[in-house]
């Protein structure tokens, strides 16, 4: 049993070492996210300024920018700031025992993606002018994604509590949070499992321009 133990641990811990290497793997790609995003921030404010010094001097470069000034606001690519509405969404504690009371499953007592994607799309509904997720600004082509109880957005992990501001009317926002079927559902497990959910109304709000990788891709018929 000992040579056994040894030969599958190879001289690591049997407990441990895989969630260790998972945790370092995860700090390490966050830790190049950032760098990345960075960057990026830093090659698109020098682009920016090329354009604009080149605008200067050709008028068809000078247009383009006016124009892509225009549209900026509505693209999300500026700063926004106005009345709005948080929401916060949080994992259900689990029970002093650790012991799951019987039927329910572990999945229960987590924020999923439906949940968060469901709560976005309200807020849409209600006629959010901008709206932003944890500390990033999310426009039409952002993709939230959960694994496990964590939220990917634009490479960056997040941990419950999850929280959505959008800018708005406030009174039309949480109507159109009131009328969904899916925060309902969701709703009914904030009852049963203490899963969290808050909406809060904020004065003022200002919610950051959105900063990611913005290239389209599509797909064509073949010839």
């Amino acid at each position: 049993m000992f040579a056994a133990s040894a030969s599958t641990a190879r001289g690591t811990s049997l407990r441990e070492q895989g969630r260790t290497e998972i945790t370092e793997l995860i700090a390490a790609e966050q830790r190049r996210s950032r760098q990345e995003r960075d960057e990026y921030r830093r090659l698109r404010h020098e682009i920016d300024r090329i354009s604009r010094e080149a605008g200067r001097h050709d008028a068809r470069v000078k247009r383009a920018r006016a124009e892509a000034d225009r549209l900026a606001a509505r693209a999300g690519f500026t700063a926004l700031s106005g009345a709005a509405v948080r929401v916060s969404l949080d994992d259900a504690p689990l029970p002093k025992s650790g012991d799951l009371p019987r039927g329910v499953r572990p999945d229960d007592l987590v924020v999923h993606e439906s949940d968060v994607q469901a709560v976005v799309n309200a807020l849409w509904a209600g006629g959010a002018r901008a709206m932003q997720i944890m500390d990033q600004r999310v426009i039409s082509t952002s993709a939230v994604r959960c694994v496990g109880n964590t939220l990917i957005l634009q490479g960056v992990v997040y941990s419950p509590p999850f929280r959505i501001t959008a800018v708005g009317d406030p009174e039309r926002l949480r109507a159109a949070l009131g009328a969904s079927p899916e925060i309902a559902t969701y709703r009914k497990y904030v009852r049963a499992y203490g899963l969290g959910y808050s909406v809060r109304t904020v004065e003022n709000a200002t919610l950051p321009p959105f900063t990611g990788n913005v290239t389209m891709k599509h797909a064509t018929v073949p010839d």
